[in-house]
């Protein structure tokens, strides 16, 4: 098959830019408390992706942390998009902060594929000029070769560089430009997993030419079809998925309006009909959608037409998160005169589905397919905002390790995933077993001595007196057994947010074991074990 000719788009670390990071100023972006991105001032401290946000500011004190905020990302990326798709068509965004491209006919239309990848970077730096700069972060990379996978690597060595990058045509060629790469640029670039990499290097196989050189059947009786996958990637060929292929006529889905609708979140509540009724279609048939064209038009003839792309394929809620940053981002760039009158999903790529292996015991069940059936229509009735799941975000005290977020920005069918803890110690943390309720805000409570007396912890982590008795919401009860104190302190390098304290767990008369707070002098019930 043959390999098309594609143009890459990239900006490092995006999300920075979007903070409005200066050319020498320390900013991080974290998500689940580990930094995702990091602007070019911060590395200089030794800020690295993948650190915890305690140790990026025990490195860099002045670092201005921003949380992540992908609609915030799509929707200053649109300002790029736009800039680049007035004279480049069908752009793809494969994420904020990345365009591909099909570079052949835009390459003969503007001149060569030098002259218009030099174009590609001028248009992305103008359509940001007048309200964000990339100095924080360094220059856009713009690579063009055979294929997505030598396309984007190009366009991050371009980046470094400072100038586009182009691969010669032709297979030799790019196989030859890949051949010196560490084979981590594999999981780092085009998602192939770890466990896979690593066994690589164990065996011997630092680079893509080393893997490249083994013949691909003994690769595929070694590895299966992820490791041919990989090899091929090494060699230059075709860089898409296995079993990926365009899909058959007629597999879009649209809704047409008998009505203008001027509101988005009328529009995204359809959208969500037509990703799950697409979605349903292609599950019917073992795939998933890999490339989807998403259009909307207006009754006076606007026009917003994205093509999105996602390597693993694009579940229904990963649909309706890029519906919505396309539609915020046309309503804030463009003044509509209007209501959108049509939404169409058309697919362009489709790939087999590998599903999941149902387990006998525990694991993905029927039931949680009955569960996400069910929260989709408290959805429909109630409202995205309304309808919150559990998600994992880490932390030292009970009411931190979670947090709500939206069902419809979720995916529900992978719990193990949502629920699991960010890896890091989390110093000062209480061991397991979690509470099993967790009041947040705490309760006030008194936990007094034998002698009546409030207990008092000292600046050492010394007790006062051994707790005797507790007095939560006007009833007292006696102290069987307790532990502790812990103390803790957090944020010391912060005036406004810094916080000192001491934990105890408190074995009541009545079978009640508490995790009582005390700070400040003053004690409160954080959460109840079961």
């Amino acid at each position: 098959m043959r390999v098309p000719r594609l143009g890459v788009l990239w900006c490092p670390h995006w999300p920075v830019v979007v903070a409005g990071a200066g050319a020498h100023e320390p900013v991080v972006v974290v998500h689940a408390n580990r930094v995702i991105a990091h602007s070019s001032a911060a590395v200089a401290d030794g800020i690295t992706v993948g650190q915890r946000r305690r140790d990026a500011q025990a490195r860099c004190p002045a670092v201005r942390v921003e949380h992540h905020d992908p609609a915030r990302d799509a929707r200053v990326f649109e300002q790029v998009v736009r800039a680049v798709g007035a004279q480049v068509p069908r752009l793809e965004v494969t994420e904020p902060g990345t365009l591909t491209f099909a570079a052949r006919g835009p390459a003969r239309y503007f001149g060569g594929e030098a002259a218009m990848a030099a174009m590609v970077t001028d248009l992305a730096a103008t359509g940001l000029a007048d309200t964000h700069d990339l100095g924080g972060v360094g220059s856009w990379g713009m690579g063009i070769a055979d294929g997505r996978f030598a396309a984007t690597v190009a366009s991050r060595r371009s980046a470094r560089a400072g100038v586009p990058h182009v691969v010669p045509a032709g297979p030799q060629a790019t196989a030859q430009f890949l051949a010196g790469l560490s084979v981590r640029s594999l999981a780092t670039v085009a998602g192939v997993p770890d466990d896979l990499v690593h066994l690589l290097q164990r065996l011997g196989m630092h680079h893509l030419g080393e893997l490249a050189a083994l013949p691909e059947a003994d690769v595929l009786a070694r590895f299966g079809p992820i490791g041919v996958f990989a090899h091929r990637l090494a060699g230059g060929g075709d860089d898409r998925l296995p079993g990926t292929v365009d899909p058959p006529a007629g597999m879009q889905v649209q809704q047409v309006f008998e009505q203008p609708v001027h509101h988005s979140d009328a529009l995204v509540f359809v959208g969500r009909q037509l990703a799950e009724q697409l979605v349903a279609t292609l599950a019917a048939d073992g795939r998933v959608c890999t490339r989807l064209l998403v259009t909307a038009e207006t009754d006076h003839g606007e026009h917003s037409e994205r093509l999105w792309y996602r390597s693993s394929g694009l579940s229904a809620a990963a649909m309706v998160e890029r519906v919505r940053w396309q539609l915020d981002a046309w309503a804030q760039h463009e003044e509509l005169t209007a209501g959108v009158t049509m939404l169409r999903f058309d697919p362009v790529e489709v790939c087999g589905d590998d599903g999941v292996q149902l387990g006998l015991w525990g694991g993905r069940t029927q039931a949680d397919e009955w569960a996400v059936r069910a929260v989709a229509r408290l959805v429909a009735l109630a409202g995205e905002q309304q309808v919150l799941v559990p998600a994992a975000r880490g932390g030292r005290q009970p009411h931190d390790a979670y947090t709500w977020v939206p069902a419809v920005t979720a995916d529900l069918l992978e719990p193990a995933e949502r629920l699991t803890m960010p890896t890091g110690p989390w110093p000062g943390r209480l061991p397991s077993p979690s509470p099993a309720l967790v009041h947040d805000p705490p309760l006030p409570m008194v936990v007094l001595d034998a002698a009546g007396q409030v207990v008092r912890v000292t600046a050492r982590g010394g007790v006062s007196a051994a707790p005797a008795a507790v007095t939560l919401g006007g009833a007292s009860d006696r102290v069987r057994s307790w532990a502790g104190p812990w103390p803790v302190e957090e944020r010391w390098w912060d005036p406004a947010r810094a916080r000192r304290m001491a934990r105890f767990q408190l074995l009541t008369q009545s079978g009640r074991l508490l995790l009582a707070v005390v700070e400040r002098g003053a004690w409160a019930l954080a959460a109840e074990y079961a």
